[in-house]
């Protein structure tokens, strides 16, 4: 066994990734504080091949240097915009048929592991601030809640951790077949 060489991870260019097959994520964050939380949510959406990312309320957008230190460039792959209003966003693509869900510990929730996805539905995830969590208004936008089990003392996962445990568990249902 050996590690692969940069040659043979036959990464894709933006272009090419550009113009490659989307997992049917659309990942919203709603008033990020992190700059290098930011960067690694692009770079975790990046892997994923996600459909498009909202930046909204107070998140710091691209360019910027600690972005971009933790992105390693997947600011200029990743699809993405600005966005006043995380609930306006929301309220919008549920209103065009898309699934939308606040990665949140709420009553009601179901839990990451227990919930389901198929690739012909738009499916929405907003990922709320480190200290506040996604916001009443937008869990109420959403309509539903999904909650990572944990079974230790904290409870808590870092917003950059949440994203990429909550992404890579739909990428294993909404892969893209063809690149």
């Amino acid at each position: 066994m050996r590690k692969w060489t940069m040659e043979e991870l036959n990464r894709l260019s933006p272009t090419a990734f550009k113009a490659a097959p989307k997992t049917n994520i659309v990942l919203v964050l709603e008033n990020i504080r992190s700059r290098n939380n930011v960067g690694a949510i692009f770079r975790t959406a990046d892997a994923f091949r996600i459909a498009e990312m909202v930046l909204c309320g107070i998140t710091p957008i691209p360019p910027h240097k600690d972005i971009h230190k933790t992105a390693l460039g997947a600011t200029e792959s990743v699809a993405w915009r600005q966005e006043s209003s995380a609930a306006e966003v929301v309220a919008k693509l549920r209103e065009s048929g898309a699934n939308c869900y606040a990665i949140e510990q709420v009553k009601g929730a179901e839990f990451l592991d227990q919930t389901t996805a198929t690739p012909d539905q738009t499916l929405v995830l907003v990922i709320g601030n480190e200290v506040q969590g996604v916001s009443q208004e937008v869990i109420d936008a959403c309509g539903a809640a999904i909650e990572i089990p944990q079974l230790g003392t904290k409870h808590s996962l870092n917003v950059a951790i949440s994203a990429g445990v909550v992404l890579w568990h739909f990428f294993t249902k909404l892969r893209p077949t063809a690149d």
